[in-house]
C-alpha cells in the first residue's frame, strides 16, 4: 500500500512539475495573480477617492440646505 502511494505521488510529481504544460500553467497562474493584484491596487485608491469625494459634496449640499432654510425661516428685510 505504501509503495503504491509512493510511487503515485513520485509520478505525479515528476510529471507536473518537469513538463512544459506544468510550468506553462504556472506561469498562467501568476500572470493572472499579479493582474488581480495590480487591479485591486488600481481600483482601492479610486474607489476610496470617489468615496470621500461623494460624502464631501453631500456634506456642503446638505449644509447649503440648512443654510437656505435658516434664510427662509428669518423674516424679510425691508428695503430702504
Amino acid at each position: 500500500m505504501e509503495d503504491l502511494l509512493q510511487q503515485t505521488l513520485d509520478s505525479a510529481a515528476s510529471e507536473s512539475a518537469l513538463t512544459p504544460t506544468g510550468a506553462a500553467d504556472g506561469m498562467v497562474f501568476l500572470l493572472i495573480a499579479a493582474l488581480g493584484l495590480l487591479m485591486a491596487l488600481v481600483y482601492v485608491p479610486i474607489r476610496l477617492f470617489l468615496t470621500l469625494t461623494a460624502r464631501s459634496r453631500r456634506l456642503r449640499l446638505l449644509q447649503r440646505i440648512r443654510k437656505l432654510r435658516e434664510d427662509l425661516g428669518q423674516p424679510l428685510a425691508p428695503e430702504s
